[in-house]
This record gives C-alpha cells, structure tokens and sequence, in this order.
C-alpha cells in the first residue's frame, strides 16, 4: 500500500475542505490513477512564498509518506468549461517548489490531485 501524502495552497484552505482530492485518492482515480492501493499519510498547506515548503515534506517523509501530490488548485484555475491549467493557478512557482520538494525529501512528486484539466498528463518529479 502507497502512503500518500497531499500538499495544498494556503490561497484555497478556506474554500476548499479537500473532499475531491480525498475522495479520487480513496478511489483511484485522477491525480490517483496508477496506484493499486494508496492510503492517505497527511496533509500540510503551503504559506506563499514557500520557504518552509522542504521541511514540511521531510515531516511527511518521516511520518511514513512514499509520495507527495501537489494539489491541482496550485497549477490551473477553474473556469467556466472545466480546470485549465493554460491559467496559472494559486502558485506561480509551482515546479519551482516541486523540484525543491522533491531534492530534499528524495520522494516522487506528483503534481495533480483532483479536478485534472482536460487532456492534462500527470507529471511526476523522480
């Protein structure tokens, strides 16, 4: 079983309870779709400008996560015919703090929860 770990934006943590992410991470499905089985580890919200963003993934890494996901809500916006991730979403410097994540911690990085825009492929930081 994948332990999964999900990093939001402060910019959508009163409006968004994370219920979608949660629920495609419970059924397998968008940001979620290539795992066999996964269980949620923990959740940390990003504070702009992300200074803090590697020690909280070390946090996570030593609470048992295999993988953090990057919210959707960070890379594309909503709009009127779906999630477009041609619009920037709440996080200007979103691969920008990927990449950092992903050097300090050694773990994947996903980027894509939930709401994954049309035609959008899942990229993933190794």
């Amino acid at each position: 079983m994948t332990k999964v770990a999900i990093i939001r934006c402060e910019k959508n943590e009163t409006r968004c309870p994370l219920t979608s992410c949660f629920n495609c991470l419970a059924e397998k499905k968008e940001g979620f779709i290539g795992y066999d089985d996964c269980t949620l580890t923990g959740v940390f919200t990003c504070r702009c400008p992300g200074d803090n963003l590697s020690d909280l993934a070390k946090i996570l890494k030593s609470k048992g996560a295999e993988v953090i996901h990057f919210c959707t809500c960070m890379f594309a916006k909503k709009t009127e015919d779906g999630w477009d991730a041609t619009h920037n979403g709440f996080c200007e410097n979103i691969d920008t703090l990927i990449e950092q994540v992903n050097t300090a911690t050694g773990l994947p990085c996903v980027k894509g929860t939930a709401h994954l825009p049309k035609g959008y492929e899942i990229k993933i930081w190794k």
